[in-house]
């Protein structure tokens, strides 16, 4: 493979790193994706999950079917690097490496390409809003994916952290289940010499918050891993004469399991019914960006260890689930398949951090893993 074939994708990587776009707005993200992958002659290419976009290779109808999947939204972060492809837009920026699994999925379509007789269909996604875990939802609701029934679904993250181009996966539960907590509290406001006129649900809010690291498990080895973080909570008014009368608490929530996530959001539930009562306070809650645990399959975990091995690729079988959530775990939830994760370098920065950047030595052998994994279906 002549580095002048590859150096293109990385050209693209950048570019796509240039100009970043948040979760749902992904519109100019997906016009170049668009533009760049219809010179690799698709069956088809269709929108999908308003600012998604998918591919089909492969026409036969009676033959095995396989998705692989890539997301495509930045992150509201503000990049730090000084390089010439750093983000131009300001306050966003790729800094989760979904340009690079962009680039990845393009790539594979090239070399999908060169199969014109390709043994059932292939299906490349490109996925918006994996951030707030809604773009997996909107590509499953969209009608124009209805009638996709895949055999196998596949999908994989960078990881820094681990030598460059190591295939890390495990069966079971790959990345955990995460969702958020918003609770509110409405009392009654009132002049701040006399709190006893108003109903303030300070300390109603403080033994919550407090509660909650009573159902913590941290230690992510363990089956009853339960991690309740604190992320935004509000009070009030700066305002020194009122009493508060509103408040919020935003909890992120994460467990091994679905069923485990289920289990801690009532018993979060149980312990904010028991401490509100006869305080007067009006409780509210509402969940927000559920992202299911990724469940990987043991034949499609067996696949992608054996293709990684043979492919003379170095192998981590992981003891446990990854605490950060994806997506991906809803296409898990309808469809057997795997996540994996590859090597981005052990001194790179960590993901979500303002001075990460994707290593664009992974897009060449990340697209053969995936094309490896299609020939086992396809062959």
């Amino acid at each position: 493979m002549s580095s002048e074939k590859t150096s293109r994708f990385t050209e693209f990587r950048r570019e796509l790193h240039r100009f970043p776009e948040v979760s749902g707005q992904e519109f100019e993200t997906q016009r170049r994706i668009q533009e760049f992958v219809s010179r690799f002659n698709p069956v088809s290419l269709i929108e999908v999950g308003k600012t998604g976009l998918l591919l089909q290779y492969g026409a036969d109808v009676t033959g095995p079917v396989t998705l692989i999947r890539a997301d495509i939204d930045a992150l509201p972060i503000q990049e730090v690097n000084e390089f010439a492809h750093k983000s131009g837009i300001e306050g966003v920026s790729h800094q989760c490496g979904h340009d690079g699994h962009a680039a990845i999925l393009a790539r594979l379509a090239a070399h999908l390409a060169e199969k014109p007789s390709l043994k059932g269909r292939v299906y490349l996604l490109f996925q918006p809003a994996e951030e707030t875990g809604e773009g997996a939802k909107a590509v499953l609701d969209d009608p124009a994916f209805a009638a996709i029934r895949p055999d196998r679904v596949f999908a994989l993250h960078n990881l820094p952290g681990f030598s460059s181009g190591t295939i890390v996966c495990k069966p079971g539960p790959f990345t955990s289940a995460v969702q958020s907590l918003i609770v509110t509290f409405r009392g009654k406001v009132s002049h701040s010499a006399e709190p006893e006129n108003g109903i303030n649900p300070a300390y109603l809010m403080a033994d919550f918050v407090l509660k909650t690291r009573q159902l913590m498990h941290p230690d992510s080895r363990s089956d009853d891993f339960a991690l309740v973080t604190p992320v935004y909570t509000t009070l009030g008014e700066k305002s020194y004469g009122i009493s508060a009368g509103y408040g919020e608490v935003h909890l992120t929530l994460r467990t091994r399991t679905s069923q485990n996530m289920e289990r801690l959001t009532k018993q979060l539930l149980s312990v904010l019914s028991i401490l509100s009562v006869g305080t007067g306070v009006d409780i509210e809650t509402a969940i927000t960006e559920v992202f299911f645990a990724s469940q990987n399959d043991a034949d499609a975990f067996d696949q992608v260890k054996n293709s990684a091995l043979k492919l003379g690729y170095s192998f981590v079988e992981k003891q446990e689930p990854f605490k950060w959530g994806e997506d991906f775990g809803l296409f898990t939830q309808h469809f057997q398949g795997a996540m994996f994760g590859i090597g981005a370098g052990e001194n790179t920065p960590a993901l979500h951090n303002d001075d990460y950047d994707f290593n664009d030595e992974l897009i060449e052998p990340a697209a053969r893993m995936f094309l490896e994994l299609i020939d086992l279906q396809h062959k």
